[in-house]
């Protein structure tokens, strides 16, 4: 149980866009206060029976296989302001609110599991080009010399 150190929980991905292709997994952000409960957060999942796989090359955000007898989902643990969080609530709200753009990604996804339908890392690479075109929208560049990650302009 971690409702206890959890501050929140997103659904995110395609299963959070109504009317969206999607496969029938779904991905969900517990949403954490900080780093300083990573421990805790990672034992506890793993009393679960969830498999910590760590960031798998995204930083402030850990992954985590279900177990065999639960549902389809992908599961992550985000710090609270993570830029993996932002990203995910500004892609996932932005799909939601331009239903052109919506589409567009719909039929990439479905073109991209036709022709990679074995090779799920070539899946995701042929959609970066697409969210990051998304997340540019809502991403202010670093001042110079910052070493911060670029925070995202969520329009209202």
């Amino acid at each position: 149980m971690v409702s206890d150190i959890a501050i929140g929980l997103e659904h995110v991905g395609s299963t959070a866009v109504p009317g969206l292709a999607a496969k029938p997994v779904i991905d969900m952000d517990i949403i954490i206060p900080s780093r300083d409960v990573w421990p805790t957060i990672v034992r506890r999942l793993a009393g679960l029976g969830y498999e910590h796989r760590g960031e798998v090359g995204i930083a402030d955000r850990d992954a985590f296989r279900a177990p065999g007898d639960q549902p389809s989902h992908h599961l992550y643990v985000c710090s609270s302001g993570s830029a993996a969080l932002r990203n995910h609530i500004a892609f996932r709200d932005h799909l939601r609110g331009h239903p052109g753009d919506a589409a567009a990604y719909a039929d990439l996804k479905l073109e991209l599991a036709d022709r990679f339908s074995d090779d799920r890392e070539r899946y995701v690479e042929g959609k970066t080009a697409f969210v990051l075109s998304i997340l540019a929208r809502y991403t202010q560049p670093p001042e110079s010399g910052s070493a911060e990650l670029p925070q995202p302009r969520l329009e209202l």
